[in-house]
């Protein structure tokens, strides 16, 4: 059956979901840093060249993070720049590529601000901005904002709110506790298409708010039946929550891959992904396209080979073997 969306999305939700009328490909994209980080801060050497080339390769989109802060008990300083500043930079020098953040803290940013910056993006980028947007997991940061760290999730809902009716509606009036438009101003500019909103794990929501309002669902990786179970739990709550039975909201999953040189290295646990071998990884790849994953966000920080070396054995070996794949730039498909 064909799937169908309520409202016409931006080309960064086509180049990862496809078209209108609903493409059940899985793609792929990478997060930033391409790297592998030793000690939580990246060096983020060569990140432009590498994401050219990643966009040359056929990958459809990559990911940004959103760390404010530098805590060393996390161990993880995401990609360092501040998002919507090392997007802009990254979009300057990209073409066709979605740019999709994974994922904006909304509870620490000013709805306003966040309207006005992915819009910003959006237009600049000639439409490629996909949203992921989470409600925080470092307790750190949040008093360093001011805000209570308790009440993320009901500050996430009113913000999320908040940000979809600034760039949808002109001259809003919004009366909230994150600030109030009486309709005599007006947030500009508008965006190219409506921006897709991807809520990042549960986001402190329950399921059913997230399958009503989310434009998708953004989560971590999972081993094959505990991640199948999930993601008919989601159709399923979408379709109840939409009413339709072809209404689309993709699911989107993160992971992380240290691709062994040995092609067929079995798979082996890491924090948050798998260690394995190219070939082992085109099989896991089409496992989760044939469990429902629409999209597949790579991460290579914990790789132990150098970046280049890893993008290039991805881009010339596992794209074109992926199941509903074509490589525009070989002849391994025909």
């Amino acid at each position: 059956m064909p799937t169908t969306r309520e409202h016409r999305f931006n080309d960064g939700y086509d180049q990862m979901f496809g078209d209108v009328n609903g493409d059940d490909d899985l793609t792929l994209g990478l997060f930033f840093p391409i790297e592998s980080v030793d000690g939580g801060q990246p060096a983020m050497e060569n990140q432009v060249e590498l994401a050219q080339q990643a966009e040359g390769y056929g990958f459809n989109a990559l990911w940004f993070r959103d760390v404010p802060l530098w805590d060393p008990s996390f161990g993880d300083a995401g990609h360092l720049y501040d998002t919507f500043v090392y997007l802009s930079t990254i979009a300057a020098q990209t073409e066709e590529i979605a740019l999709a953040t994974g994922s904006v803290i909304l509870p620490l940013r000013h709805p306003l601000h966040v309207a006005k910056q992915a819009a910003s993006v959006d237009q600049l980028s000639g439409g490629r901005l996909v949203m992921g947007v989470a409600s925080g997991d470092r307790p750190v940061e949040f008093p360093a904002f001011d805000v209570d760290h308790e009440t993320r999730g009901e500050r996430f809902r009113e913000s999320y709110q908040f940000v979809k009716r600034a760039l949808r509606e002109k001259f809003p009036e919004i009366d909230s506790d994150l600030g109030t438009l009486d309709g005599s101003a007006d947030l500009v500019p508008k965006t190219t298409g409506e921006i897709p909103f991807l809520v990042t794990g549960h986001a402190q929501q329950e399921r059913d708010w997230i399958a009503a309002n989310g434009d998708g669902w953004l989560y971590y990786t999972q081993e094959f039946e505990t991640q199948s179970a999930l993601i008919d739990d989601w159709r399923a709550r979408v379709r109840e929550q939409t009413g339709s039975e072809a209404t689309r909201k993709p699911f989107v999953m993160s992971e992380h891959i240290n691709l062994s040189d040995d092609p067929d290295a079995p798979p082996r646990r890491i924090h948050q992904g798998v260690e394995l071998g190219r070939n082992r990884l085109i099989e896991r790849i089409e496992t989760w396209e044939e469990l429902g994953v629409d999209h597949l966000a790579i991460n290579l920080r914990y790789n132990e080979r150098p970046a280049p070396e890893v993008l290039e054995e991805l881009g010339q070996e596992v794209l074109p073997e992926v199941s509903g794949r074509v490589d525009q730039t070989s002849e391994v498909m025909q």
